[in-house]
C-alpha cells in the first residue's frame, strides 16, 4: 500500500473523500493500469462482445465491469466500494478537469476505455416528409 494510500484510507471519510490535484492524478493512473490489465482487459472484451455495440446492452454488461475495475482501486483511497463511491470519483475528477488540462486528457483517455465514442446528430435541415 502506497503512503497516498494509508494517507487516504486512514483520514479519509467515506462520505468526503478529497483528493489534491497530484492525489487525483495518482488515483486516475491507477485505474488505467487496472484497465489495462491482462484480467480486466478480458473482462471489459468479454462485456463489450456481449453488449454487440448496442448502447442498452453496454450500459448491462460494460458499465458494470467497468464500475467494478474503477471500485478496486479507488476503496484504497476512501471511496466507497460501490457504484456511488465511483460517481464521487467521477465528479471529484470532473471539478479538476478545467483546472489541470493534464487530468482533463487523463479522464478522456479514462472514459474511451469503457464509453463507446459518442457520435453528435448534425444540426438542422433534416425535415421529414409527411406525403
Amino acid at each position: 500500500m502506497s503512503s497516498l494510500q494509508r494517507q487516504m484510507t486512514s483520514t479519509g471519510s467515506a462520505q468526503t473523500v478529497s483528493l489534491t490535484v497530484e492525489q487525483a492524478k495518482v488515483v486516475l493512473v491507477e485505474v488505467m493500469k487496472a484497465f489495462s490489465s491482462p484480467e480486466n482487459t478480458l473482462r471489459m472484451d468479454e462485456a463489450r462482445d456481449n453488449a454487440c455495440n448496442d448502447m442498452g446492452k453496454m450500459l448491462q454488461f460494460v458499465l458494470p465491469v467497468a464500475t467494478q475495475i474503477q471500485q478496486e482501486v479507488i476503496k484504497a483511497y476512501g471511496f466507497t466500494n460501490d457504484g456511488e463511491g465511483v460517481l464521487k470519483f467521477a465528479r471529484l475528477i470532473k471539478s479538476y478537469e478545467s483546472q489541470d488540462p493534464e487530468i482533463a486528457a487523463m479522464s478522456a483517455k479514462l472514459k474511451s476505455m469503457f464509453l463507446p465514442p459518442m457520435t453528435v446528430p448534425p444540426q438542422g435541415g433534416t425535415a421529414i416528409s409527411t406525403s
